[in-house]
């Protein structure tokens, strides 16, 4: 199976891939990645867990290995968080999503994590890439900051050519020479993704952005846009966060972005 394909040249398209993860059909529902930046604690982890399934949240993301620019940030609880992970999981039954670094972890992390993340700063990381594509296990993405849709794509060729076709893509922003936002979140991607490739593709607005009042509206421009889902950082006390604390949303935000979602998302399938 291919990710690449030339829509205007090819009649004979393979059908869009759906993914199937815990009770949601990645490609075909509208999935909804909700958790912290990175597990801190097993209380924070799994109160966060809670408040998210609640609201109604199909996902749950947790980091336990943080690439960080700084050598002197928190870098993750490593083993310590996946085990928390887990127990958020067992509690509420959702699907845990969580970042592997290094090709030497893959094995192991994939016993506790239900998709692998492969972060922005690992995207053209081929030994990694090279490493997931053995499994079966679904692998989430993520576009590289300064990276073009062909080089995203490419990247994604590695895991399909290794076996393994469930990949997700995610839409993270890129770097400009925009300084109010984190990054720039290309939504323009979405569509473009859409007439290239057969992958589902999600987006992450909390790091397209890295500010608290736009994740609302980017996350409900991202579904207007035609994504699979999108995955925000939520924590149950954002004040308290160790990273990202300025783009974690308090859980009764998020639970009214859900509902703005449900909303925009009947509104949607009575156009079709």
């Amino acid at each position: 199976m291919n990710a690449l394909r030339l829509t205007s040249l090819n009649d004979d398209r393979p059908e869009r891939t759906v993914i199937k993860v815990g009770n949601v059909k990645v490609g075909e529902d509208f999935a909804v990645i909700a958790g912290p930046c990175s597990v801190e604690s097993e209380e924070q982890t799994v109160q966060t867990a809670h408040k998210v399934k609640a609201a109604g949240a199909n996902m749950f993301r947790g980091g336990a290995f943080k690439p960080r620019t700084s050598p002197y940030d928190f870098q993750g609880l490593g083993l310590q968080g996946l085990k928390i992970l887990e127990k958020a999981k067992q509690e509420t039954g959702l699907p845990i999503v969580t970042e592997v670094t290094d090709p030497r972890d893959v094995s192991w992390v994939s016993e506790y994590a239900d998709v692998l993340q492969i972060g922005t700063r690992n995207m053209q990381n081929y030994s990694l890439l090279k490493e997931v594509g053995k499994l079966g296990k679904p692998v989430l993405l993520k576009r590289g900051m300064n990276s073009t849709l062909k080089e995203w794509l490419n990247c994604a060729e590695y895991i399909l050519a290794g076996g393994n076709p469930n990949v997700i893509l995610c839409e993270r922003g890129i770097r400009t020479f925009e300084t109010y936002t984190r990054n720039t979140l290309d939504l323009s991607i979405v569509p473009s993704v859409k007439e290239l490739s057969h992958l589902p593709i999600v987006v992450d607005p909390s790091h397209g952005t890295g500010r608290l009042s736009l994740i609302e509206p980017m996350s409900l421009a991202a579904m207007a846009a035609g994504a699979d889902g999108i995955m925000v950082e939520v924590h149950y006390h954002p004040n308290e966060a160790v990273c990202d604390k300025d783009q974690a949303m308090p859980p009764h935000m998020f639970g009214d972005l859900m509902k703005k979602l449900q909303v925009l998302g009947s509104c949607m399938n009575g156009m079709n």
